[in-house]
């Protein structure tokens, strides 16, 4: 199980991270993978200065631009779970 953890605090918000969270759930349903990543939210992981929206991936934090959210579901995301 891969576990992704979006950060949905006030300035990742600002940056996108409803984007995020509605691209990566469509992303998983529309590749079959429901039972192999669990998605969640969580409050400000401390890393607001950083470009993008934090998101964990079984631990590792990531930095993602809403514009290039395929792009990191299948290099960091699905690269796991294929």
């Amino acid at each position: 199980m891969t576990d992704v953890v979006i950060c949905v605090g006030s300035s990742c918000h600002l940056k996108g991270a409803r984007r995020v969270v509605e691209g990566l759930t469509k992303l998983v349903t529309e590749r079959g993978l429901t039972e192999k990543v669990n998605l969640s939210g969580s409050f400000c992981m401390g890393r607001c200065e950083e470009a993008g929206v934090s998101v964990k991936v079984n631990g590792e934090i990531h930095f993602v631009d809403p514009d290039h959210i395929e792009m990191f579901f299948d290099d960091v995301i699905a690269g796991g779970n294929g």
